[in-house]
């Protein structure tokens, strides 16, 4: 278990539009791997794993055989030449991912995502694609945002069709400082509607690493039992919950299901708070775990743990 310290969580989510900068993630390496690759596995726990889920939703959607497996598993996915593995890990040293990397080596092909080259994870895999690390908190915000970003540049080398625009990380990091600068206009209010229970975080299939994201944030830092579901999902498993008062959801808007979820929220008058965050379709998954990552900050200044 990682050493947290929440007190200083709030100055690395004020620091987030610096973590798209840099560092430069070396793309380059993994371009022959890529092109030969017929199937490709993101491996990972935690954080890493559900900036993986939306990367490989990015790539089936534009035809590549791609899965995000928990790297703890009991039934893996066997190794295979064609295979283009990536081995998923902050600090480049979970256990779990370690173990998963190295049934790989040697058969599959492996890259490694981590913010410290010289790791397991860095150093034995035949590649390394470099993203931030973590600021003095120790939570996994910096790291998240900076792997959704790589993840998402490699994936342009697999489906050219989802390379993201020149600029966009630039474009990014605008939308963040936008949002941090205008927070006194609606974190209060998101404190005040979300505050004093459990939150659940709804969201597209295509962006439900997204939710995890920011489910984790609340459980990480405030200790606040916090939920990830898929939209339309929600109305086949969450919906029963409203029964009972004081049902509340953060909204990642985007799946074509809201509006069944919003005939509920008529029906039964629990809260839905919706992130509704700057930036298009490329910017947006890295802008919108800032409003968990604010919010959860907000209520560990209030109730520290």
């Amino acid at each position: 278990m990682a050493d947290l310290r929440p007190g200083l969580f709030a100055a690395d989510v004020l620091a987030a539009p610096g973590t798209l900068a840099g560092p430069a993630p070396g793309l380059e390496s993994i371009r022959t791997m890529a092109e030969r690759a017929r199937r490709v596995l993101f491996l990972g726990m935690g954080s890493s794993r559900y900036a993986a889920l939306d990367a490989a939703a990015l790539l089936r959607a534009h035809g590549v055989d791609a899965a995000a497996e928990i790297a703890s598993t009991g039934t893996p996915q066997p190794p295979a030449t064609d295979t283009l593995v990536f081995a998923v890990s902050a600090t480049g040293g979970s256990d779990e991912t370690v173990a998963a990397m190295r049934r790989h080596l040697g058969t599959s092909m492996v890259a490694g995502v981590t913010s410290v080259p010289g790791s397991a994870i860095g150093s034995e895999a035949e590649a390394c694609l470099q993203i931030a690390g973590d600021g003095p908190s120790g939570v996994a915000c910096a790291s998240y945002r900076s792997t959704v970003a790589v993840l998402r540049e490699a994936c342009g080398l697999l489906a050219p069709a989802t390379a993201p625009p020149v600029g966009w990380r630039e474009r990014a990091a605008g939308a963040l400082a936008e949002l941090l600068d205008g927070r006194g206009e609606w974190l209060p209010r998101t404190v005040e509607q979300l505050g004093g229970g459990p939150v659940h975080v709804l969201a597209p299939a295509e962006r439900l690493g997204a939710a995890e994201q920011s489910a984790l944030m609340l459980r990480e830092v405030p200790r606040v039992p916090a939920y990830a579901c898929e939209t339309g999902d929600w109305s086949h498993v969450d919906v029963y919950l409203t029964k009972r008062p004081g049902y509340r959801a953060l909204l990642l808007p985007g799946s074509a299901y809201e509006a069944e979820v919003r005939e509920w929220q008529a029906e039964r008058g629990f809260t839905i708070v919706t992130a509704d965050v700057p930036g298009d379709a490329h910017v947006r998954p890295l802008v919108e775990t800032l409003v968990a990552e604010l919010l959860a900050a907000e209520l560990w200044a209030a109730d520290p743990v």
